[in-house]
């Protein structure tokens, strides 16, 4: 059975996200709701109180603003871990590549992203699907929170000694490839999105304290150095726009946390002044 966990906002779910769920999915379900609408949990702590109450073998988290176009969807992630066995997280949006920098999972070149969606932004709709070859399934290091489904007999929780609503998926990534298992993304499930996420100062700082907490973790994901300055330049970026050009200096400093190569702090530290007196 598969356990289709959702943090929702308001206190009752729209009847059509469920029933697009109940017609589409092909496999037995519940659906466990945790209601947040007074904010009570951070998203870490309501996808742990999820996965508390729920019965299945497969955990589902999924956002509320979503809509499956793939018919018995279920039945193919069912098939797709049957399959795979050595895969433990499956998405439809990742990266292979994440560095120890404070950015997203987007943050690196299209040639080591694979995505397959419907994305709704700014009044624009638009289809998204490469990143996989031949392949249905392609590994990755971290997938997008929009969906993620997880095998619980890994007995993975969500890790509690971070606070908000960000980093929840690169959080449940690093657990996985923790207990020697693949993270992959599919591109036989479709969904769209209605939303998308806002990058703001509460998140920058939300990816600091993750990234400072999980550096060691991301080491191992052995990135280059052109990877490293492709994030490190994007994390500059952040800092310049969300916290302005006075406290971005201060954060200048935190490059050294980030990256043990001396091309790369260099390189950034160069790129930072750059930006900081030509913006």
């Amino acid at each position: 059975m598969i356990s289709i966990i959702v943090c929702s906002r308001k206190n009752q779910i729209d009847p059509k996200f469920e029933d697009n769920i109940r017609n589409t999915i092909g496999s037995d379900f519940e659906l466990v709701i945790i209601d947040n609408s007074n904010n009570r949990y951070s998203i870490f702590e309501a996808y742990n109180a999820g996965i508390q109450k729920s019965k299945g073998d497969i955990l589902c988290f999924i956002h509320d603003d979503i809509l499956f176009h793939t018919e018995n969807w279920g039945m193919i992630l069912e098939s797709e871990f049957n399959k795979n066995t050595d895969y433990a997280l499956i998405g439809i949006a990742g990266s292979r590549v994440k560095t120890q920098f404070p950015t997203g999972w987007w943050d690196c070149e299209d040639q080591y992203k694979a995505i397959n969606i419907i994305q709704h932004e700014k009044g624009n709709v638009r289809r998204e699907c490469f990143g996989f070859e031949n392949e249905n399934i392609t590994e990755a290091v971290v997938i997008d929170g929009v969906f993620m489904a997880l095998k619980k007999d890994l007995n993975i929780v969500f890790d509690t000694r971070l606070e908000g609503f960000h980093c929840y998926d690169l959080n449940l990534s690093c657990a996985v490839i923790e207990k020697n298992k693949k993270v992959g993304v599919t591109k036989k499930i479709l969904i769209e999105h209605f939303s998308i996420g806002k990058l703001n100062k509460n998140w920058l700082l939300s990816a600091i304290v993750f990234h400072k907490k999980y550096r060691q973790q991301l080491k191992r994901n052995n990135s280059n150095s052109e990877q490293e300055i492709f994030a490190g330049k994007k994390y500059i970026e952040y800092c310049l726009q969300f916290l302005g050009k006075k406290k971005s200096l201060i954060y200048l400093f935190t490059i050294l946390q980030f990256s043990s190569s001396i091309k790369t702090i260099f390189t950034l530290e160069k790129y930072f002044f750059n930006k900081f007196f030509n913006k």
